[in-house]
């Protein structure tokens, strides 16, 4: 329940960020300022980001318990 009670209290900051995007509306291959404001909320919740892939593209990195990255 704890993951459960911890995406429910950043429910309203989520959805603010998915209205801001949608708000904000850019071209394919040109989100510069999406890829800003999620790589923006992703270094605020404390996650490793790698920006420079392709054109606008990013990554978070989320490193597990032992620390490896998830997901590897």
């Amino acid at each position: 329940m704890q993951l459960i009670d911890s995406i429910l209290t950043q429910a309203a900051s989520i959805a603010a960020v998915r209205r801001d995007i949608h708000a904000h509306p850019e071209l394919c291959f040109q989100e510069v300022r999406t890829a800003e404001v999620v790589a923006n909320k992703l270094t605020e919740w404390g996650i490793e980001v790698h920006r420079g892939l392709g054109t606008t593209g990013l990554v978070g990195v989320v490193h597990g318990r032992d620390g490896g990255a998830c997901g590897r």
